[in-house]
């Protein structure tokens, strides 16, 4: 009698779990399974080198400090619509913190108050997001990286000369930073070059050119140009062709791309400034780390960049931050 009661008692005990079991959701694919932290990461795009390097820093970091991430962003940097579903489905697996890099802040206002309220911390990167929700930001100094531009055009000028500048935007925060920073170096450690003019072509390499080109008929001794993003450098680089001074400007840009860096090969331009994806994605999961453990993390993370040309474009270092 005695084991037919233990034996039912069992069964219940068993039927209760089941039905326990049954009524627990399925772990969100991705998420974390309870052994590691789990990291959302969206970015503003994904088939772009310079994404997959973000992304191949943030496996690094996610290996080092032994975390669970995944990162996924649109097709297009201007689907905007694809990356707040992607927001939506990340935010859905409960992750441990979020790292994003927005294309439409205020799109994503939403989301990042929806993890605010849920206390997960909000790490931006890149271009970062337009908020104060973000506990830090890993982003490229571009006033920094224009000064090196700008310092290694004036070593190859003798430190005199005319120059100018073709930029990319004169609104965005990346364009005056860029347009900034080359300038203040030169003024406070160059005073002997002269920037004869500052135009703007909104990255197009065609206006670019075309910008060029008024630029040099205008003023005949001109020594250097200086393009602020890769459609402003190569848009130099063919106004210089098409003008028939090859070597008799010297070109410094900013940013990669195949046709700046063939360009840098073919010794069309001096050498250009790349920003460090590789390091965008490892700070932002060490801060992410850092953030999810309570640590106090930097506002503003400083993510490096390097300066190449012809004699280190190969470095395996340095190769690894460029970009097509």
């Amino acid at each position: 009698m005695q084991r037919r009661k233990f034996l039912a008692l069992a069964s219940v005990a068993a039927l209760s779990l089941t039905v326990a079991a049954c009524d627990t959701p399925a772990a969100a694919p991705g998420a974390s399974s309870g052994k590691k932290p789990y990291i959302a990461i969206v970015s503003k795009g994904f088939q772009h080198q310079f994404w997959q390097s973000v992304k191949q820093g943030a496996e690094k970091a996610a290996k080092e400090f032994n975390v669970d991430i995944s990162f996924e962003g649109p097709d297009k940097e201007t689907n905007v619509q694809q990356q707040m579903d992607q927001l939506n489905n990340a935010m859905a697996k409960n992750p441990q913190a979020l790292a994003l890099a927005a294309l439409d802040s205020k799109a994503a206002e939403g989301v990042l108050e929806d993890a605010q309220s849920r206390k997960i911390p909000v790490i931006a990167f890149d271009s970062g997001v337009d908020s104060d929700i973000p506990v830090a930001t890993a982003s490229t100094d571009n006033k920094a990286a224009a000064a090196e531009a700008a310092r290694h055009l004036a070593g190859l000028l003798g430190n005199k000369g005319e120059v100018a500048i073709i930029g990319h935007s004169q609104t965005a925060t990346s364009g005056t930073d860029r347009r900034d920073g080359f300038v203040d170096y030169l003024k406070s450690n160059a005073p002997d070059i002269t920037i004869v003019d500052i135009q703007y072509a909104d990255g197009d390499q065609a206006k670019s050119t075309d910008a060029a080109k008024s630029i040099m008929t205008a003023h005949p001794n001109l020594a250097g140009m200086y393009g602020t993003n890769e459609g402003a450098a190569i848009g130099v680089v063919n106004a210089v062709k098409e003008a028939g001074k090859t070597g008799r400007l010297v070109i410094v840009g900013f940013d990669s791309g195949k046709a700046q860096m063939d360009a840098i090969k073919d010794g069309l331009m001096a050498g250009a400034v790349t920003q460090n994806p590789v390091g965008i994605g490892y700070e932002t999961v060490k801060a992410a780390v850092a953030a999810i453990k309570g640590e106090k993390v930097e506002k503003v993370i400083d993510t490096g960049f390097y300066w190449y040309d012809k004699t280190n474009i190969a470095d395996p270092k340095i190769a690894a931050n460029l970009y097509e």
